[in-house]
């Protein structure tokens, strides 16, 4: 268990702990997944939980205090991104700690067709799938990492499964193509129309293996009707 840098008080120091053994894990898996290195990784882990301790009076209780830290972690990757990359004491114990333990995912049969068509859609997409599939969140979480409303992020992830269905389709998933005909041979019995067919990018996430976690995500891509329907069962 690593301490905060220069911690100052016990009971601070206790709450700052706690947080860290809570949520530390999925904050990892968070990054590894998004970044190209352990060493990455450990940055963005040990910038997320600096921020939480000079926060640590503004964290929200309970599980709000995860989906704060998705939302720190989110933000330092973007400044990742540009550049803006920041050393420190933390980044550098927790890096030495994961050059010696992470191996790389590799991908073969179903999790590399599903890693070329998340790798066709946009950034905002895959991130918005990724929530969803790896970190398993449900969309009013999803909407509080993300900062917008629940109904945007359950409209913008049913277009985001639609554009991965296609992405398979055209990459030759099988056992999808043989779905989308049986359905598409059912649906011209029926005396409604059909929805327009929808084509373009579809849906993942950088990093970790496309198959795991991704089972829902697949179905409804699949049936992208399932993804559509008002959320009825989330979490609350």
């Amino acid at each position: 268990m690593l301490s905060p840098p220069h911690a100052g008080g016990t009971e601070r120091q206790a709450r700052f702990e706690a947080l860290y053994a809570a949520n530390h894990a999925p904050i990892l898996g968070y990054a590894l997944r998004r970044t190209a290195s352990p060493d990455d990784a450990a940055d963005i882990l040990a910038e997320t939980f600096l921020s939480a301790w000079r926060r640590l009076d503004e964290l929200p209780p309970g599980d709000g205090a995860k989906l704060w830290l998705y939302g720190v972690a989110r933000r330092v990757l973007a400044n990742y991104y540009r550049g803006e990359r920041r050393r420190s004491a933390l980044a550098d114990r927790l890096r030495a700690e994961l050059v010696s333990s992470y191996v790389p995912s590799e991908f073969d049969g179903e999790s590399a067709k599903i890693a070329e068509a998340l790798r066709r859609l946009s950034q905002q997409q895959r991130e918005l799938l990724a929530l969803n599939a790896w970190e398993g969140l449900d969309n009013g979480e999803i909407a509080t990492v993300l900062g917008c409303s629940r109904n945007a992020v359950r409209i913008r992830l049913h277009r985001a499964r639609i554009r991965l269905a296609a992405e398979l389709a055209s990459i030759g998933d099988t056992e999808f193509n043989i779905h989308q005909k049986e359905r598409m041979g059912a649906s011209s019995h029926r005396r409604t129309p059909s929805r327009p067919a929808v084509s373009g990018p579809a849906a993942q996430s950088p990093g970790g293996l496309p198959g795991t976690g991704f089972a829902g995500t697949l179905a409804e891509a699949r049936n992208p009707e399932l993804s559509a329907r008002p959320d009825q069962n989330q979490r609350g």
